[in-house]
C-alpha cells in the first residue's frame, strides 16, 4: 500500500481516469456497431461524421493508436461509400 499523501491521490486520480477512458470506449465501440448495421446512406454519412470525430478524440487522449483510429475510420468510410 502507499504510504505517501500524493502516492493515495496519484491512485485515486488514476483509477477516474481509467473510468472514464473505459467509458469512453465502450461508447465508441457502440456507435460504431450502430454505424455498421445503418442501411440508409445520407443516415450513415450523418453517423459517420460523429463517430470519426469520437475516434479522433480517443487517439488524441492517447486511448486508442493514431493508426488504429484511422484504419478504423478507413474501413467505416469505405462501408459508408458501398451503401
Amino acid at each position: 500500500m502507499a504510504n505517501h499523501k500524493s502516492a493515495l491521490k496519484r491512485i485515486r486520480a488514476n483509477e477516474a481516469k481509467r473510468l472514464r477512458n473505459r467509458y469512453q470506449l465502450k461508447t465508441t465501440r457502440t456507435f460504431v456497431k450502430r454505424l455498421k448495421q445503418v442501411t440508409d446512406k445520407e443516415e450513415a454519412q450523418e453517423m459517420y461524421k460523429s463517430v470519426a470525430s469520437m475516434l479522433d478524440k480517443l487517439a488524441k487522449k492517447n486511448i486508442i493508436h493514431k493508426n488504429n483510429a484511422a484504419n478504423k475510420k478507413s474501413k467505416l468510410q469505405k462501408l459508408v461509400n458501398s451503401l
